[in-house]
């Protein structure tokens, strides 16, 4: 049986018609937009693309904004089932003689890893962020060194820890503006952290001790989604900060701003300029694919999927850009699942954007002997 040709026609027209724009995107880099902090970059969170990098490599203090790796671990054990936010945290002496941003925790205090979340995504609370970091490793050193193996695992160069909460200033612990955007983009993509990172004011402790998020982009930045603010005399003034507006979000870090004011206005100038400037586009269909006809196996067919970018960023207002789907007239068992079996092509003016595998979506084992012989001889009966 062949895939008729007007249903490959029919496919072909509905990606033609797709209302995607294209075209490459070289990053800006330093003066091209006047951002005052020494380093700084903005990244797109579903493709990684860097829009605008100035010093982004350059090793700094990151103060603060080392908790975007220390959530990152909580939320992913979370989410692993290793932890619930229903499980209670009880805060050693340790953890409680820590200073700087924090919520007061009384050695034996215990506190839901919920709020605990709360107190560190909000308030950057150090003594949660260390009761957090014990409760999961059984201490803070051990804790760290899944930081950095994490940090590693990401292929952040310019990052080792020394301590999960940033408060010191050691010259062995430090990051670098690009780094940042890859854990606060690996961090964004949970869900979960969004319940906390985007509350602005809230409480603890039966509503006697207030919150007030330090990020103040939470609350009059449009689509501000978080993500985590940071200052030490030796970093100064720290920002990951992340929005989404209509299905695309931004990641603008700033390292060594002079002011808070300063480094948001910062953020806020990329963030701008990402908003204003550029759109996310599926690259993929909407369609479903045909299924592909198999010869000699135990199905008739076979469902298949296209590996590859979900979606890629591109100016406003550019043309639509031309797709075409290649696909055999049909394969031969056995199949395995991910085998490639054709090619989806992104083009535009000429320029390929994107050539992406269409694969099998499951496998078609080869038919035995006896299935063939039975299937054979129905058909000679017509059946």
């Amino acid at each position: 049986m062949r895939i008729p040709k007007l249903l490959c026609l029919s496919l072909t027209l509905s990606l033609l018609l797709s209302p995607c724009r294209a075209f490459a995107i070289e990053p800006l880099r330093d003066e091209a937009i006047a951002i005052a902090a020494p380093s700084a970059i903005l990244m797109e969170k579903e493709t990684g693309q860097v829009l605008y990098e100035k010093n982004a490599d350059e090793r700094r203090l990151p103060a603060s904004v080392t908790k975007v790796m220390t959530l990152l671990l909580i939320v992913e054990d979370i989410e692993a089932g290793k932890l619930t936010t229903e499980d209670i945290v009880t805060a050693s002496a340790r953890a409680a003689s820590f200073g700087g941003s924090c919520v007061y925790l009384e050695e034996g205090e215990k506190m839901s890893v919920h709020e605990m979340l709360k107190c560190i995504a909000v308030a950057s609370a150090n003594d949660c962020a260390v009761a957090m970091a014990e409760h999961l490793s059984g201490t803070e050193a051990l804790f760290v060194e899944r930081m950095n193996a994490r940090a590693e695992e990401l292929g952040l160069e310019n990052t080792h820890f020394t301590n999960c909460t940033g408060l010191f200033e050691d010259a062995e612990h430090y990051s670098s503006a690009r780094d940042i955007a890859i854990m606060s983009r690996e961090l964004i993509r949970h869900d979960l952290i969004k319940e906390y990172s985007t509350i602005w004011m809230d409480s603890i402790r039966g509503g006697s001790f207030e919150l007030t998020n330090t990020n103040k982009l939470v609350y009059w930045y449009d689509g501000c989604t978080g993500l985590k603010t940071g200052y030490t005399s030796g970093a100064m003034y720290c920002l990951s900060a992340t929005a989404e507006r209509n299905g695309t979000e931004y990641i603008a870090v700033i390292m060594h701003g002079e002011s808070i004011d300063s480094r948001n206005a910062d953020a806020t100038a990329l963030l701008n300029y990402g908003f204003s400037r550029y759109e996310l586009c599926a690259l993929q269909p909407e369609e479903p694919l045909p299924e592909l006809p198999v010869e000699l196996g135990n199905a008739g067919s076979v469902a298949l999927r296209i590996d590859g970018a979900s979606s890629t960023l591109l100016p406003k207002g550019s043309d639509a850009p031309d797709y075409a789907l290649s696909l055999p007239e049909r394969v031969t068992a056995p199949v395995a699942e991910g085998q490639p079996l054709g090619t989806l092509t992104v083009t535009l003016g000429g320029e390929t954007l994107a050539q992406m595998p269409i694969c099998a979506a499951e496998s078609v084992a080869k038919i035995g002997v006896w299935p063939l012989f039975t299937r054979l001889f129905g058909s000679l009966l017509g059946l």
